[in-house]
């Protein structure tokens, strides 16, 4: 079987509470260490490097009482801070680094000089072997139950591809929202799971009550696919304004789309609109209801403490 996440990152249940853009935070994560679980936060939650320094302490200070932490990196060019957080992450310390969305060769170079595991964001089994080949401790494969960019593939098909050719633990995200849904994923050979929507609606995610009641009110069914946030496809709750609004890009981005010199800044631009309107729906009370979420909000029935969501999906 390999190595289980359990002994991979010394908590008692195989789970990451995966990070979330804009909902994860430091008191989400403290929770869900105490738990028993880790706990994943996006380094671009923090505007500021002091902001992200003062967050990696505090989660240090809280690890006598178990679990474990890390963040989430994107490796591409278009987050600038990348090679700074990637500094700031390895001489401060933490438990993981998740990167997403670009080669993690030099992430996985400086992390592991500190000790730092590392676990690559994968949606195709081209990609998985190519973080094998570069060092990665872990792959998460992304299946097309998740919430945000997700994958193509089932979780069963997904695993078990992945399993068949690389020999690193998989980590599933996707498709989860009770125990059985943990336990079905280890059986197709996971060594844990990542598991980010259940908690939007934690007491403790620093959204809107308005997002939090979302994912209450809506379900499985209500789940879309939108072009409109990053140009790519991104789902999202069906709410009014989004059926107002359409899911595809414009003709304009569309014929832009396909100009090779102007394709770069078009998505460039789409994504910085996109990431202020799912900010702004977010944090702010607006009408403009663009909430990020996946099918597994079907198990989210009220707005609970972190520590009662983990109780979910571990008892």
């Amino acid at each position: 079987m390999g190595p289980q996440l359990t002994e991979i990152l010394d908590i008692k249940y195989p789970i990451i509470m995966a990070p979330m853009f804009l909902v994860s935070n430091v008191a989400m994560v403290k929770e869900a260490m105490e738990e028993g679980i880790a706990g994943c936060i996006p380094a671009l939650n923090y505007r500021t490097l002091p902001e992200l320094q003062e967050a990696i302490k505090e989660l240090k200070a809280a690890k006598p009482q178990g679990g474990s932490f890390g963040f989430n990196l994107i490796v591409n060019k278009s987050n600038v801070k990348y090679k700074e957080q990637l500094k700031l992450l390895c001489e401060e310390g933490c438990d993981f680094i998740i990167t997403s969305l670009g080669s993690p060769e030099e992430t996985i170079r400086e992390a592991h000089k500190y000790g730092i595991k590392v676990f690559c964001d994968v949606t195709d089994l081209a990609y998985a072997k190519k973080v094998t080949e570069l060092g990665a401790d872990a792959v998460i494969a992304v299946n097309n139950q998740a919430g945000g960019h997700r994958g193509e593939m089932s979780p069963e098909q997904f695993i078990k591809e992945i399993k068949a050719h690389c020999n690193i633990p998989v980590i599933s995200a996707g498709g989860v929202g009770t125990k059985a849904h943990v336990d079905e994923m280890l059986k197709y050979g996971a060594a844990g799971v990542s598991v980010g929507s259940p908690f939007i609606a934690s007491q403790e995610a620093g959204v809107t009550q308005e997002y939090k009641q979302a994912c209450v009110d809506y379900g499985k069914k209500d789940i879309v696919m939108t072009e409109k946030i990053s140009g790519t496809p991104c789902t999202v709750i069906n709410t009014p304004y989004v059926q107002k609004i359409g899911t595809k890009s414009t003709w304009l981005e569309t014929v832009l789309n396909k100009n090779k010199k102007l394709k770069k800044w078009v998505k460039m631009l789409r994504f910085y609109l996109g990431m202020k309107a799912t900010e702004n729906a977010a944090l702010k009370a607006t009408y403009k209801t663009v909430w990020v979420a996946g099918p597994s909000i079907e198990y989210t029935h009220e707005i609970l403490p972190v520590k009662d969501i983990v109780r979910r999906l571990t008892r």
